[in-house]
This record gives C-alpha cells, sequence and structure tokens, in this order.
C-alpha cells in the first residue's frame, strides 16, 4: 500500500507546486484505492505510473498554457498557418498579456464541453494527478466524487481530493480492465486518448512495480489471482473478494491441470508463472 515514506521517495518534489501534496496522496490511499476497486500492488502501481507521468510527479499539476504565439504554430500546425495567422484568428497581438488566456480559449473552444464565446477553454485547463481537461470532464469528475468543480476546478489539486480526483478519473475512462490485465498500453490509450510519452509511463510503471511489490506476479495477491482465473475462463467465475477459499483452489487446480502443472490448489510460482503468461497481452 502507498505510504509516505514511499511517496517522499517517488517523489520527492511532490509538494513543489501544491504544499501537502505528498501527505495528502498517503493520507486518503487506504480509503481511495478500495473505494474505487484498486484493490491490489499491480493496479494501483499502474494508476501511479500514469499520474507520475501527468503531472510530473507533481510538479506540474497544472498545465502550462504560456504559448508563444510561434511554439502555437508548432504546437497546433493544422489550425494556424504563421504567426500573423495565431494572432489574427485569437484575436490578439505581439506582446498582448491577455494572448496566452485568448489563445486557448480559441484552441479549446467549442471542444470537451467548452462552449465558444467564453472563458471555459483557458478555466477548464489540464489540472490534477490525471489532467483532468475541458468543462464536461470536470463535471463528470465533480458529479463522481460530489464535488463542484464547475465553480471550482483547483480543487482537483488540493491535498485533500488529489489522489480521488485522479483515480475516480482512471476509472471513468475505462483504464482498470487494462490495469488488470498489466496493459499499460490499453491504461494509457484510456487515460490519454493516444500514447503520448509511452516509454516514459513504461519506465514510471517498472519503478512503481518494483517500490509496491508488484514486479513479480507471485506478489499480486489474491485479487490479482482471483481477477486472472476469472479472465482465463474460471467456472464457476470466481467473486475477487482476495478470500483463498474452496472456490479458488479449486479453480487454481483447473488451471494445473490444463497446462499440466503439479495439482495441488496452491498459487505457487511456478503456477502464478503459467498464469501470467496465459493472460492476453492486449
Amino acid at each position: 500500500m502507498l505510504s509516505l515514506d514511499l511517496m517522499q521517495r517517488m517523489w520527492p518534489h511532490g509538494n513543489s507546486k501544491v504544499p501537502g501534496l505528498v501527505e495528502g496522496i498517503a493520507a486518503s490511499a487506504a480509503t481511495v484505492f478500495p473505494k474505487y476497486g484498486l484493490t491490489s500492488d499491480l493496479l494501483i502501481a499502474h494508476a501511479m505510473a500514469q499520474f507520475s507521468h501527468e503531472c510530473g510527479a507533481g510538479s506540474e499539476m497544472t498545465e502550462n498554457i504560456r504559448y508563444t504565439a510561434r511554439r502555437a504554430c508548432a504546437v497546433w500546425p493544422s489550425r494556424f498557418q504563421n504567426e500573423a495567422d495565431v494572432y489574427r484568428k485569437v484575436g490578439s497581438f505581439a506582446g498582448d498579456p491577455a494572448f496566452p488566456v485568448k489563445l486557448i480559449d480559441n484552441v479549446y473552444g467549442n471542444r470537451m464541453g467548452n462552449r465558444p464565446g467564453t472563458h471555459d477553454g483557458s478555466t477548464f485547463i489540464g489540472r490534477g494527478l490525471s489532467q483532468t481537461t475541458g468543462r464536461e470532464g470536470y463535471q463528470k469528475l465533480g458529479a463522481k466524487m460530489g464535488l463542484d468543480l464547475i465553480a471550482d476546478p483547483e480543487q482537483v489539486n488540493t491535498p485533500a481530493h488529489a489522489l480521488e480526483a485522479g483515480v475516480a478519473d482512471f476509472i471513468m475512462c475505462g483504464c482498470l480492465p487494462f490495469a488488470q490485465q498489466d496493459d499499460i498500453s490499453g491504461v494509457t490509450f484510456h487515460l490519454n486518448g493516444g500514447h503520448i510519452g509511452q516509454s516514459e509511463r513504461e519506465t514510471w510503471l517498472k519503478k512503481w512495480k518494483t517500490a509496491l511489490g508488484a514486479a513479480s506476479p507471485a506478489m499480486h495477491g489474491t485479487v490479482w489471482l482471483q481477477q486472472s482465473l476469472n479472465a482465463l475462463g474460471a467456472e464457476p467465475p470466481l467473486v475477487d473478494d482476495g478470500s483463498f477459499g474452496p472456490l479458488t483452489a479449486a479453480a487454481v487446480k483447473a488451471f494445473q491441470a490444463l497446462h499440466g502443472l503439479e495439482v495441488d490448489g496452491k498459487a505457487n510460482p511456478a503456477t502464478i508463472a503459467a498464469i501470467e503468461a496465459a493472460l492476453p497481452t492486449a
């Protein structure tokens, strides 16, 4: 489980933008992760790997929108032809202190639930562990958490709510089934909408697996075992409650018999390795 000591080691600069963020995450971990079904170190590792990349391990909690006109052309080449075109389309000029806001209102306007002709684009920029973006994104996340994030989107950055906001978003984006299969590509696509920073996310996942003790499949625990056997067609399907009872033992025996292993009903290293190998990779 996530502890304060572990958070401080993994995110040494985690409080650089939000004082107390690391402590807040550690304090809420025991409540938040089970609430949203992240019941194994493997699942927590996947979530924390994504968060570590998305928010720069706490150092980039709010999206940087201070683009220059030249940078805007590079980031959105299909939208802007040159710097003059940028200024014309966003209604700005060189040296305009309001340029960043006008730019983002233009680029993000009429997307992600943002209302054209308003400041929704620059108001609902990426924030939090998962970089929630867009009026619609904040509205849905707020409904899930029971918070009015439209009135106060900064709540996703607070120590008290940051972890739950990130985990709730992780679940709402459909990441959990892919995390259960240890499929980082699928997790990344559903959270990010693409595969931006894939190699960095993979590096973070290795770090978190090692830190949480989830690097070895034998350490995933009974919930992982039950979920994996269900994914492989256990009959009857198991309740993934973390209790290694007779039904789980019988499912292990059935798997062992099918794969030429010693049929003893025990989740030994050889059996775990065989289950890991049998799980789909995508």
